[in-house]
């Protein structure tokens, strides 16, 4: 078991949206709790999102809800962040993590133009 790569990041305008995903190898995504990350220039990475695969229960960043969602799809063995309504304060990079598995896999970068 090793940490997850996310993929999708992007320029994009404030208002614009885009979808970042993470696929899991060597691990079973229905059974995991699984959460998004962000880290700005210059400030501690925070919890942006995450869910509970097994139950369904999601939580949320306060500044980012109704703006993003999180969602799996077991099938694919993949998680999803949708993110809407992009403002210039989202521009970070983002990292999916397994919190079942110690470490930080490669995150990727998002930027939002004012």
């Amino acid at each position: 078991e090793v940490q997850l790569q996310a993929y999708g990041g992007g320029l994009v305008q404030a208002g614009g949206s885009l979808r970042l995903s993470c696929t899991f190898s060597g691990m079973t995504l229905g059974e995991s709790a699984v959460a998004w990350f962000r880290q700005a220039p210059g400030k501690k990475r925070e919890g942006v999102s995450g869910i509970n695969t097994r139950n369904g229960r999601t939580y949320y960043l306060d500044s980012v809800r109704g703006r993003f969602t999180i969602s799996s799809d077991i099938a694919k063995n993949t998680v999803y962040l949708q993110m809407n309504s992009l403002k210039p304060e989202d521009t970070a990079v983002y990292y999916c993590k397994n919190l079942g598995v110690p470490g930080w896999g490669q995150g990727t970068q998002v930027t939002v133009s004012s």
